[in-house]
C-alpha cells in the first residue's frame, strides 16, 4: 500500500502545536490563523487515520499516536535547519539536543559550557533537564547525561565519573554530630532512591533508623534542604565541592558510599554525528 503523501505545512503545524499544546500560540509562531492552523491538522490526521491530538479546556493533549511523531519530526526540522544554516554560511553547523540530570546541570555542566562553546562554536546545545528519568527516543534527544550503574537497554554508555555519596549539612548541623551514631537522631533527608540511606548505614556496620519526612527528587533540592539546616543530605560530594568551599554545606564525615558514576548515554540505533562526537571527546576530557 502505498504511503500518504504528507504535506510539509501541514506537519510543520502539527510540530509546533504539539510544542506549546495550544492552537493559538503556535498559530501566533507560524503567522497564521488559528483556523488553518486547526483545518491543516485536521487533514494531517485525516491522511494518517489517526487522532494526533485530545482538545481539552486548557489546550491540547498528545494522544500516543501523536507523541511517538513529535521526536521524529523534531529531529527531522533540526536536521533541515541545520543543513540550511551550511548552505546560507558554507560552514559546519548542528544541534545537539542533550538530556541532563537537574543538580549536575546546574553543579557541573554549565559553569563548563562556556569552554565548550568557545572550543566548538558550530555546534548548538539544547540542554533539558530531568530527575534522572529520561526517555531519548520519546523527548527526541540526541545524548543524556544520567547517574546510575551504566546499563541501559539498547543504550550505549561514556563513563564520565564516579559519584560516590557522603553525609552532607549545615555547619551547624555538622557541630553537633560528633560521630556517626549520632545520625541516627538527625533528621535525614531522603532521595527517591529509598535505598541510600540503608547502604550507607550499612558501610558503616550500623542499622538504618527509619526514614519519615518528604522525598525528594533531584539531589540539588536535598542540597538546599540541608544548606538552611532542616536535615542531613546523602549527596554526591563531585556536585558540591563549591557549596562546601564556600560554608553553605560541610562534612562532618570523611567515609563514601559508592552509589553510581554519571554517564553519557545515546542509542545504538542513532548513528552518532560530527557534533555529538565533538560534545562527547570535549566532555570525557574535561571529566577527566
Amino acid at each position: 500500500m502505498d504511503r500518504p503523501q504528507l504535506p510539509l505545512n501541514a506537519l510543520r503545524a502539527f510540530e509546533a502545536a504539539a510544542r506549546h499544546l495550544n492552537l493559538t500560540r503556535a498559530a501566533i509562531e507560524l503567522c497564521v490563523t488559528q483556523a488553518a492552523l486547526s483545518h491543516q491538522i485536521r487533514g494531517l490526521e485525516e491522511r494518517l487515520g489517526v487522532t494526533l491530538f485530545r482538545r481539552v479546556p486548557r489546550g491540547l493533549v498528545l494522544t500516543d499516536e501523536g507523541a511517538s511523531l513529535v521526536p521524529v519530526l523534531t529531529r527531522a526540522f533540526d536536521g533541515m535547519s541545520d543543513a540550511l544554516d551550511i548552505a546560507v554560511s558554507g560552514a559546519f553547523h548542528e544541534t545537539v539536543n542533550l538530556g541532563v540530570v537537574g543538580s549536575f546541570a546546574t553543579e557541573w555542566l554549565m559553569p563548563r559550557l562556556p569552554d565548550f562553546r568557545a572550543r566548538h562554536p558550530s555546534v548548538d546545545l539544547r540542554i533539558h533537564t530531568n530527575n534522572n528519568r529520561v526517555d531519548i527516543a520519546g523527548e527526541g534527544l540526541d545524548l543524556a547525561i544520567r547517574f546510575g550503574s551504566g546499563s541501559w537497554h539498547a543504550t550505549e554508555a561514556t563513563p564520565l565519573m564516579p559519584a560516590p555519596m557522603t553525609v552532607l549539612c549545615s555547619p551547624a548541623w555538622a557541630a553537633r554530630l560528633a560521630s556517626t551514631d549520632e545520625l541516627a537522631r538527625a533528621p535525614l533527608l531522603r532521595s527517591y532512591r529509598a535505598a541510600e540511606w540503608e547502604h550507607w548505614f550499612s558501610a558503616q556496620g550500623m542499622t538504618c533508623p527509619p526514614l519519615r519526612g518528604p522525598v525528594f527528587d533531584n539531589s540539588l533540592a536535598i542540597a538546599e534542604m540541608a544548606a538552611r539546616g532542616h536535615g542531613v543530605g546523602l549527596l554526591p560530594l563531585v556536585l558540591f565541592r563549591d557549596w562546601v568551599a564556600m560554608g553553605r554545606l560541610a562534612q562532618p564525615f570523611a567515609e563514601q558510599v559508592n552509589a553510581g558514576s554519571y554517564w553519557l548515554t545515546r542509542l545504538h540505533s542513532n548513528p552518532e554525528t560530527a557534533g555529538q562526537r565533538a560534545f562527547r571527546d570535549w566532555l570525557v576530557e574535561t571529566a577527566r
